[in-house]
């Protein structure tokens, strides 16, 4: 018999983390590798940028189906599954020879990306009561800052020593890795030997404590449609997700352009802003869960500490008025901690409002509303910015940027409150 563990559940979200970690390392290679790779191809910007669409495109489209599929499945297949396509998807990268070829690899690794965050909720509602889901969520989404970060670190260092082939090879290589340790360690709380009682009874009569109407299995996929709790976590991804895209690839560019940053060394500021999102998804998932602890009703907490992130986003205004980069520095740090502090919660909400039956499902359905936010936002940050570039004032069309992304979390927080004002009466799972 295996050694009993009274923290097991915590192993759980390690592994989630690291997936986590792994799933935004692969996906950010191809933008290091961008200038070797038009060296070597001839691309223009228009050949990058159908090759990032086709991406963006597969992973919304993926993110629609392929959580139904582990709500089917179960957990443990479908995460699998999800990481052998995303894995295969980035390593064959290395054989791509034209804009075609990286297409093709672009749209398997998106397919397989987007399993990642259906799979993890699912396993966070299926191993965690709802007091500690938060926390969580927010050590699981912590790994998307840290893949950045690491592959800012590993990219430089595999070409140092090798090709460009090597870096898509190695890096894509990780998710076996860690495939072992999950098909080694994961199970359904019920089914593992690894765990005690205690822990098991901690996490089963937290699901035993959800009403009849949320443990009733008989709904139909389409029919999540029809529940404004499904539209609620749609409006928190449709509208917040593009705003974590933006501070993400044109960032850089706002640094270079404002305060003269040379992009062609480390970067100590972008580090600084990126890193800041880790202690933001931690702790957005510490605040609602220790409310949640001291007796709040789970959706309040939620709801009370999107609110005040939501206000606390609206600093972000503040930035068309410094003139120093390190007052930008900590001002755009503490934006992009409060927006993965405002993500954490956001996917708590679908483990919240849904049995863990339909985690995935409403994950999936949400993240493609997101990720066709993704795919819109850049056209109005392009449009403002090349507006406002032909007037000889670039910064006015950021600072116009920076007060839309300061306003918006208010605008959406109102809309998730309004359709989770009474979720019993409207969205009976029977």
């Amino acid at each position: 018999m295996p050694q009993k563990i009274s923290n097991y559940r915590w192993l759980i979200a390690i592994l989630l983390f690291f997936a986590t970690t792994i799933n935004y390392l692969d996906r950010q290679i191809i933008g290091l590798l961008k200038p070797l790779l038009e060296n070597e191809f001839n691309w223009n910007e228009t050949d990058f940028a159908h090759i990032v669409m086709a991406f963006t495109a597969a992973y919304a489209i993926g993110l629609l189906l392929i959580g139904r599929y582990i709500d089917k499945v179960g957990t443990k297949i479908g995460y699998a599954v999800a990481v052998v396509i995303w894995s295969i998807g980035g390593m064959l990268h290395a054989l791509a020879n034209s804009v075609g070829g990286f297409i093709v690899m672009r749209v398997i690794l998106g397919i397989g990306e987007a399993g990642n965050y259906p799979a993890a909720m699912k396993a966070i509602a299926e191993w965690f009561p709802k007091k500690e889901r938060a926390l969580a969520t927010g050590l699981m989404n912590a790994g998307t800052s840290i893949g950045v970060v690491v592959a800012l670190l590993l990219a430089p260092f595999i070409l140092s020593h090798y090709r460009w082939q090597e870096v898509f090879w190695i890096t894509g290589s990780l998710g076996f890795i860690w495939l072992i340790f999950w098909l080694i360690f994961y199970a359904l709380p019920a089914r593992q030997k690894r765990i005690t009682e205690s822990e098991l009874s901690l996490i089963t009569n937290d699901i035993a404590s959800d009403s009849k109407e949320q443990r009733n299995k008989n709904i139909s996929w389409t029919a999540l449609f029809s529940m404004k709790n499904t539209w609620a976590f749609i409006a928190g991804k449709l509208f917040i997700d593009p705003i974590y895209w933006f501070f993400l690839f044109w960032l850089p560019s706002y640094f270079s352009s404002t305060f003269s940053l040379d992009l062609k060394k480390p970067s100590l500021p972008l580090m600084i802003i990126y890193t800041a999102t880790t202690l933001g998804s931690i702790f957005g998932g510490f605040l609602s869960s220790r409310l949640i602890k001291k007796g709040w009703p789970v959706l309040k907490a939620r709801k009370t500490v999107l609110l005040a992130f939501a206000l606390i986003q609206t600093s972000i205004i503040l930035v068309q008025f410094v003139s120093s980069m390190w007052m930008a520095v900590a001002l755009l740090s503490l934006a992009t901690a409060v927006h993965q502090a405002w993500s954490t919660n956001i996917f708590t909400l679908s483990s919240d409002m849904f049995p863990k039956e339909y985690v995935s499902s409403v994950v999936g359905i949400g993240g493609m509303a997101g990720a066709i936010g993704g795919m819109c936002f850049p056209i109005l940050v392009g449009y403002l910015l090349d507006l406002f570039k032909a007037q000889g004032n670039l910064s006015g069309g950021y600072n116009l940027l920076f007060t839309i992304c300061g306003c918006i979390y208010l605008m959406t927080w109102c809309i998730i409150y309004l359709l989770t004002k009474k979720p019993q009466q409207q969205d009976q799972l029977s």
